[in-house]
């Protein structure tokens, strides 16, 4: 297999991997959308956003892809009138997760587009692969 192949199926692997990362994030998002603090004064689950970043792989001198960070979004938590909950204040508000499913489900079709993407680079570059060996028979 040539060189620039196997520098694309890699390249492509590495994308699969981080977007695969992605898509067990927003499902824990998803997950906990409804988790509430089990106390007053607590906080509910935050979302947890994935950062990308670029770098360079010297074994392949390819530009590939991994997981800078995830880090938690500071937007404000979403309100709901419960005055009997355990963690409603004295208003009977609870702070709700700012988890929102309209979001998380953007955001998993996106990462779900990029993984199918770079599966079909790594499924065309063994249809090369398996063509060029033909020819050579």
């Amino acid at each position: 297999m040539s060189d620039n192949l196997k520098t694309a199926m890699a390249i492509s692997a590495t994308g699969m991997r981080t977007q695969g990362f992605r898509l067990k994030i927003v499902a824990q998002n998803i997950a906990n959308v409804s988790s509430t603090a089990d106390r007053t004064g607590g906080d509910p689950y935050r979302r947890k956003i994935v950062t990308f970043e670029n770098v360079l792989n010297r074994e392949l001198n390819a530009k590939t892809v991994r997981i800078q960070k995830v880090h938690e979004d500071p937007s404000d938590f979403r309100l709901k009138y419960d005055p009997n909950h355990p963690a409603a204040d004295e208003q009977g508000m609870v702070q709700l997760p700012n988890v929102s499913t309209l979001v998380e489900t953007m955001d998993m079709r996106e990462a779900q587009r990029s993984y199918e993407a770079n599966l079909s680079m790594i499924e065309a570059s063994k249809n090369l692969v398996s063509r060029t060996i033909g020819l050579l028979r």
